[in-house]
């Protein structure tokens, strides 16, 4: 197997995130290689062929896949992303019912009404609006209140902070992934409490909300979650949805660089906002890479993946893979109306099926709010783009512009 001759890349890896193993694959001439990352020998993999491997579940496990530093910020102890098996299935059952395309639905229609109100505030305050740290607290209140978490309105800035932090400052270097951990054991304890009082019958949620259901799920093994596992899960649903600014923004950055998108929206196209959406996840950068661990000893295209080796898969360079993809390099939402994705060329939030498998279960939401966000930003806002920043922040986890993106002079048009 091809393997880097540094000592450690993991300086080199933050140093280039997003490339960090399509470089190298295409270096070694391989769709993977060994290096050290955090000291550890670690096997990376692109290409739809290495999706395909990486997500045999008979070959890989998550269980303490994940760096400490995600663990402790991104993921939380004992959450669904570190099972496996009957316990991950009966696990990831409990998102696939809070996350059913009613729930969503439901979801989409309650950040629409935050759209609008924010919208309302952005016109009648003037002046700039940065659009990325703006939505966070948009998105906050939609899904808090959508999913039977009380956020009284003095609250709700520190909730969107802390539930911004999770994965904003995750991958940050020094106070701000100190940071991200104390948000964390904030949101934690926070979510906790709120668990311990459905349970206590202090507090009445809708029965099918996600407090509720998080609340009530048993495990494999008949058992309630611990208080503080429940809280895991809970924001395993709250945080994705405010890691949705991610994608909205990224499609706003499209909007204006690619202005010819724009007429097929405003025209209603069929499709064409699906086509879209989907397009602006396979071309921009959102997370670099995911990692599981070697379950048993075994041989692949004449390659030893020995037990317990780490590999982490390049999801960017995957989604732009010129052998599953014409042209990847170009941002055109076409090729989504004339070629389906498969399940391993397109892997913005993970590959194979998300009901059996660890695609992220909340994919249905990033697509659903991400065109609430398409509707506004196309049909019923107008705004101007000013001077700025709008390079992709490529050294940033998650990329955005550099700016943020800033928009002024907005006005609600319907």
């Amino acid at each position: 197997m091809p393997s880097e001759s540094q000592l450690d890349s993991t300086i080199a890896l933050l140093a280039n995130p997003y490339s960090f193993i399509t470089e190298r694959c295409n270096r070694h001439g391989s769709e993977l290689f060994t290096a050290r990352i955090m000291l550890q020998p670690t096997i990376c993999m692109s290409g739809p062929r290495a999706a395909q491997l990486f997500y045999d579940a008979r070959r890989f496990t998550r269980v303490s896949a994940a760096p400490e530093p995600l663990r402790a910020t991104l993921f939380g102890d004992g959450g669904v992303q570190t099972l496996d098996g009957e316990p991950h299935k009966i696990r990831k059952g409990l998102f696939m019912a809070v996350l059913g395309p009613d729930r969503v639905a439901a979801l989409a229609d309650r950040c629409a009404q935050e759209w609008h109100r924010h919208a309302e505030a952005w016109a009648r305050q003037g002046g700039q609006v940065v659009l990325y740290p703006a939505l966070h607290t948009l998105l906050t209140a939609a899904v808090c209140d959508w999913a039977g978490v009380p956020v009284p309105p003095d609250e709700l800035p520190t909730r969107a902070e802390q539930l911004t932090a999770l994965f904003d400052r995750a991958a940050a270097k020094g106070a701000g992934h100190l940071q991200s951990r104390r948000a964390r054991k904030h949101a934690e304890d926070w979510i906790s409490g709120l668990i311990e009082d459905i349970r206590g019958g202090r507090l009445e949620t809708p029965p099918d909300s996600a407090a509720a259901r998080v609340a009530q799920h048993r495990d494999a093994d008949g058992s309630l979650m611990p208080p503080r596992v429940a809280a895991v899960e809970l924001l395993n649903v709250l945080r994705p949805t405010v890691a949705v600014s991610v994608f909205i923004v990224q499609a706003a950055h499209a909007l204006h660089v690619y202005p010819e998108c724009r007429l097929p929206l405003q025209k209603a196209e069929p499709g064409y906002a699906d086509a879209f959406v989907d397009e602006v996840r396979r071309y921009y950068p959102f997370f670099p890479a995911v990692v599981a661990r070697v379950r048993d000893d075994f041989e692949w295209e004449g390659y030893h993946f020995p037990k317990g080796r780490r590999v982490m898969l390049d999801l960017h360079g995957t989604n732009r893979d010129p052998r599953a993809w014409r042209d990847p390099d170009v941002f055109r939402p076409e090729r989504f109306r004339d070629t389906p994705p498969g399940l391993y060329n397109f892997i913005p939030q993970g590959g194979d099926v998300a009901a059996t498998h660890h695609r992220c279960p909340g994919e249905g939401v990033a697509k659903a709010l991400t065109k609430v966000a398409l509707d506004f930003l196309v049909q019923r806002l107008r705004y101007r783009v000013p001077e700025q920043d709008l390079r992709l922040n490529l050294k940033r986890l998650p990329c955005i512009p550099h700016d943020g993106f800033v928009i002024e002079a907005v006005e609600l048009l319907a």
